[in-house]
């Protein structure tokens, strides 16, 4: 009797944790968003089954792009029943008439209220802008109806950057975006370690920063385009991590998803420590790619497995 009692118990806390679990792995999906370039945006439309209403849909800024390609995205996304989040790169901008000329094509089509503002890639400035707290400081984003900027995070770090220089950074931006007030989230580099991303977010709340945080998260890849990615991005992966989220550093051909990732961050997630916690997607797969693997895991979250390391 005392073997069937405790095997009861062990069994209801089991069930109680893979509860937790769902539970936490359905909030982090609940609200995701997603980037998108010009060259995504067709398969975007073909994905409206799965994609809901209303995503916010993060839209690239490339040099090989003009003024008129980058609204006519914009606009797509948004006559797709999206929300559209034109990102702005400070580094990128000439002149503030290049950022100005920008928001005014953003207000023409009706997607003036979310922007995430980056650094950008460019080591040097092109223009008046050094840094992506220099364009929420200038005042000029409210001015076009800015309601709400996100700003960049980087769990893993930076490829140039220090975490000396990365902290105050943040925490510049996110007094801006307060002192400006305006709404502000936080959006981050994709990883594929959830221990490092949940060391962060506990970190950065300890900092006093309470923003909502969409954490990066690569789409499904096959482990080379995913390594692309990563050595363009300076994102590290040792053969550890790699193994843990779902490929192989020495046989990197087949493809893997997030799932693995999602359920590391489902058993570690805690929000009276993390915070308001999110996903935002990477899909350098593609979109449909992404779209299937969502069909899959979104609303039931039925194929991860809940249990959790002890």
């Amino acid at each position: 009797m005392l073997f069937a009692l405790r095997s009861t118990l062990m069994t209801s806390t089991t069930s109680a944790s893979a509860s937790a679990t769902q539970g936490a792995a359905r909030s982090l999906l609940a609200a995701f968003s997603l980037g998108v370039t010009w060259h995504d945006v067709r398969d975007l439309e073909q994905a409206r089954a799965v994609i809901p209403p209303g995503t916010r849909v993060h839209v690239g800024f490339v040099d090989s792009e003009d003024l008129a390609m980058r609204v006519a995205a914009v606009r797509a996304v948004r006559r797709f029943g999206y929300v559209p989040v034109p990102i702005i790169p400070a580094r990128r901008l000439r002149s503030e008439e290049m950022l100005r000329a920008y928001l005014a094509g953003l207000r023409v089509a009706g997607a003036s209220e979310n922007v995430l503002v980056v650094g950008g890639d460019p080591a040097q400035p092109r223009g008046p802008y050094p840094d992506a707290a220099s364009v929420i400081g200038s005042g000029v984003l409210e001015g076009y109806g800015i309601r709400r900027v996100s700003v960049a995070g980087h769990p893993g770090g930076h490829p140039v950057l220090a975490d000396g220089v990365l902290w105050p950074a943040l925490t510049g931006k996110s007094a801006a975006i307060a002192e400006r007030g305006l709404s502000g989230s936080v959006t981050t580099q994709f990883g594929f370690d959830a221990a490092l991303v949940l060391s962060w977010l506990a970190d950065l709340r300890t900092k006093d920063v309470w923003l909502p945080v969409s954490i990066g998260v690569p789409g499904p890849a096959d482990g080379r385009r995913l390594l692309k990615y990563a050595s363009r991005y300076g994102v590290r992966v040792s053969a550890h991590v790699a193994g843990e989220y779902g490929f192989s550093l020495a046989d990197p051909a087949a493809t893997a998803g997030p799932e693995r990732f999602l359920q590391a961050l489902a058993c570690g997630y805690d929000p009276r420590l993390h915070g308001d916690v999110r996903l935002h997607f990477y899909p350098f797969g593609g979109i449909t790619a992404l779209a299937g693997w969502l069909s899959q895991f979104r609303a039931p979250v039925s194929r991860l497995s809940l249990r959790c390391r002890p």
